[in-house]
Parts: structure tokens; sequence; C-alpha cells
């Protein structure tokens, strides 16, 4: 049972990700505003990281200088701000099966980043290399098959949805609507942010390597900033009101068991089995994601979603088969391809 602890817990890490998908689609169906959601969120996460963070880290901390100060601020606004504030108005225009399956093209879109500011490398003659360049290849035909193909339309239990209600979806019909369109490339925008992120952040935390404290100061400039955008957007009191419904439960999970939990958790999968074990779970957000939605909130699933779906998968492992093989001893790793 003891060797099977990694399985169950990236189990559970993508079951979290499925729940924060079905949640926060559930909370913009019934009307709440994505930037307001993104600060509560982020301050619920703060909330909760600062008496960790303080503790475990607190008395080890290296000094904070301003400079490093401002690259954690403009991290914070880009890779979680600005991501998860694109991310709302997109999950508003498409759907949750869509935020999943664009996930697994984070990986990709993190490697051609790295790639474009010479933090990889990428060599097209050996087998790692190529694999690598197709993976980029199929998540861009993935992106593209979401947004643009719609083809035959699959629905399970439209008539009866746990949570009560039935959204008309927008891409009914064989042509993708502007929305939906539109949706496709503001999750994907979301995701450059993001991997954008991954990569600056490993400058960063040269600088600040205590990772429990650079997460929690993250947050709350993120709190501070989705704030700062909630308020320019949104003046309706009413509109910052949660009450015991769906909106509540949406932030509570996101800013504890998201942000919180999922954060030990990931750590603890990577130290026992790596990251590149942690992110070939991926996947299982999309397939718990396809049949949750569609039970849950009623959503269609369309053939080109699935097909989208399978492609970023594909991309997903070509870029991760290429960096395991490059990470093996060199001598096995001059696989070189055949010329001409």
């Amino acid at each position: 049972m003891k060797g099977n602890k990694p399985y169950l817990v990236v189990i559970l890490i993508q079951a979290i990700y499925a729940a924060m998908f079905l949640l926060s689609k559930a909370a913009f169906d019934h009307g709440m505003n994505n930037f307001i959601f993104v600060f509560y969120r982020q301050a619920i996460a703060t909330v909760f990281l600062i008496p960790f963070a303080f503790f475990f880290e607190w008395k080890t901390a290296p000094h904070l200088s301003f400079l490093t100060f401002c690259k954690i601020f403009f991290i914070s606004f880009f890779g979680i701000t600005s991501s998860l504030d694109i991310y709302g108005i997109a999950l508003i225009y498409t759907s949750a099966t869509l935020a999943a399956a664009t996930t697994n093209c984070l990986p990709v879109i993190t490697f051609f980043l790295a790639l474009l500011l010479r933090i990889e490398v990428l060599k097209i003659k050996t087998a790692p290399g190529m694999a690598k360049l197709v993976g980029v290849v199929a998540c861009l035909a993935g992106a593209a098959t979401l947004a643009f193909y719609k083809g035959p339309h699959f629905e399970l239990l439209s008539h009866h949805h746990l949570l009560g209600y039935h959204k008309t979806q927008q891409h009914q019909g064989g042509v993708p609507s502007e929305s939906w369109v539109k949706g496709c490339f503001l999750m994907l925008l979301s995701n450059i942010f993001w991997g954008l992120w991954l990569v600056l952040q490993a400058f960063v935390i040269k600088d600040y390597p205590s990772k429990l404290l650079l997460t929690t100061l993250q947050c709350s400039l993120s709190s501070i900033q989705s704030l700062a955008i909630a308020l320019a957007v949104e003046r309706d009191f009413e509109q910052w009101k949660l009450g015991w419904n769906v909106r509540l439960l949406a932030v509570v999970y996101c800013g504890i068991m998201v942000t919180g939990v999922t954060y030990y958790l990931q750590t603890w999968v990577i130290e026992k089995k790596g990251p590149v074990f942690l992110a070939m779970s991926t996947p299982l957000a999309l397939i718990m994601t396809i049949f949750s939605s569609a039970i849950l909130l009623g959503e269609i699933i369309s053939l080109g979603s699935l097909l989208g779906g399978i492609f970023l998968v594909l991309g997903l492992y070509f870029v991760l088969w290429g960096k395991s093989r490059e990470q093996l001893p060199k001598a096995s790793l001059d696989l070189e391809l055949p010329s001409g």
C-alpha cells in the first residue's frame, strides 16, 4: 500500500483541480463577477498560508531586498493576477471541459517560453529534440481544434443536473460562435501567462529560496492587485456579497484546497516521484471534468473538444518524453536521427 501512495495522491490532486474547474464555472454561471472571485480566492489563500509560512520558514527566511520584492510583485501580477482574471473571462465564454483540456498544454507552453528565453535547448537532430518539437506542434493543433471545430455533440443527463440549473450553450451549432473562439484564445493566453510565471519564478527563487514564504507573499500581493482591479471594474456592492451558495463554496474551495492543500501534495509527489510523474497525471483532470461537467453542469461535449483534448495530451506526453530522455546519462542520449 505504501508504494501506491504517490499514485493515490496524484489522483487526489487531479480530482481537486477537476472540482476547481466545475465550481468556478458554476459560480460564474450563477452570476459571480470573475474579478471579485479572483480577489476572494487569493485573499482566502493568503489567510490560509500565513500561519504555515511563519511557523515553518520565518526563522530561516533570507533577507528580502527591494529589487527581489519588485520581481515578486511583477511575476505575481502577470503569472497569478492576470492569468486568473483572464482565465475567469475565458471560462465564462467556454466550458469547464475546455479549461481542463488546455491545462494539458501548460508544460508545452512553458517549454516553448523557456526555449525563447534560451533556458531550454532544442536539438532537432536528436530523438528527444524531435519529440519535443512534435509535442509543440500537437499542442498547437489541439488548441486550433478546440477553437475552430465542434463536430457532433454528446449530451449526458442534460435534463437532470445535480446543481439544479441548465445553461444554454453558446456553441450549439456546427460553426463555433465568436464568443467561443474568443474564450479559447483567452484560455490559451491565461496559460501563456501562467507558463511565463513558472519560467520567471525559477530566477526569483534563486534570490529568495523560502518556497512557502514566497508563495504566501505572491498570494498576498495578488490579493492587493486583484482587489484594485475588481474595485475598478465592479462598484455594485451587491456583487461583493457571497451568501451561503455556490459562490462562497467556490472561493473557499479554490483558496484553501487548490492553493493551500495541492501546494503541499504536489511538493510531496515531486519529492517522491519527480516532476515528470506529476505532469503525466494531468490528463486525469480532463477525464474527470468531461464526465462531471456533463452530469453536474449539463455541458454538451463536442467531438472537437474530445479531439482537441487528445492532441493536447499527446503534445504533453511527447514533450515530457523528450525531457525525460534528455535527463538520462549522456551515453544513452545520443540517439541521432538518420539525416536526409
